[in-house]
């Protein structure tokens, strides 16, 4: 688990380098930082729900139940609908505050609200990947999460952001729809796997059974 949330950290840092090397890179680094600290806060958020999904559906497949597992998930991916919709509220209605408490600058608060419909959208998809990425955990599947996280954030998200960010000359937008590109690539990958994977193959109890018969 600490190498996969490495990797996604370490994707966010390299964008606050990215942001160092674009023309004004005191606004520019500013307010990826507050985009970042603000999708991490977010994360936070629903980071509990992650892990629970991850306990949860552990516990039901050692105990032979693939079925409640999966209904474990689902009920966990509806209550991060109603906590994501209430950081979305919060940002589209309140960003101008947010980011006050960050800057004072007129100028970074201004250029930030251009940037929340974009960072609503990432907080979104980043929610939904972490309940994915709990149930996961809780499949014993972290080797093949990591893998996933790897080929989406390094070799699809961030040559896109590069891409928009220079060549489109799209600077922190196209930093951010970059991030936002390997976040849906993670996602649905994640969700292929989860959704299509028999999750009858990992019944714990099975293997339980078998290993005291074999005694």
């Amino acid at each position: 688990m600490k190498s996969y949330a490495s990797l996604e950290g370490w994707a966010f840092e390299i964008l606050v380098f990215l942001a160092g090397l674009m023309p004004n890179p005191e606004i520019t680094t500013s307010l990826i930082a507050i985009c970042v600290n603000t999708e991490t806060i977010a994360y936070m958020i629903t980071y509990g729900l992650s892990a629970a999904a991850s306990t949860r559906v552990s516990n039901e497949l050692g105990a032979g139940n693939p079925n409640k597992a999966k209904h474990a998930m689902t009920v966990t991916l509806k209550l991060y609908v109603l906590l994501t919709l209430a950081v979305a509220l919060m940002l589209a209605f309140g960003h101008g505050i947010w980011a006050g408490f960050f800057s004072n600058s007129h100028s970074i608060i201004k250029k930030f609200a251009g940037m929340t419909p974009l960072l609503i959208v990432s907080i979104a998809i980043d929610a939904i990947q972490g309940v994915l990425s709990g149930a996961a955990r809780g499949c014993g599947w972290q080797n093949l999460a990591v893998l996933v996280n790897l080929g989406t954030f390094y070799f699809i998200g961030m040559p896109i952001a590069v891409f928009l960010g220079f060549k489109f000359e799209l600077y922190v937008k196209g930093l951010w729809i970059g991030l936002i590109c390997g976040l849906s690539c993670q996602t649905c990958t994640l969700m292929l796997i989860i959704f299509y994977r028999k999750w009858t193959k990992i019944n714990l109890s099975d293997e339980n059974n078998n290993e005291t018969q074999a005694v």
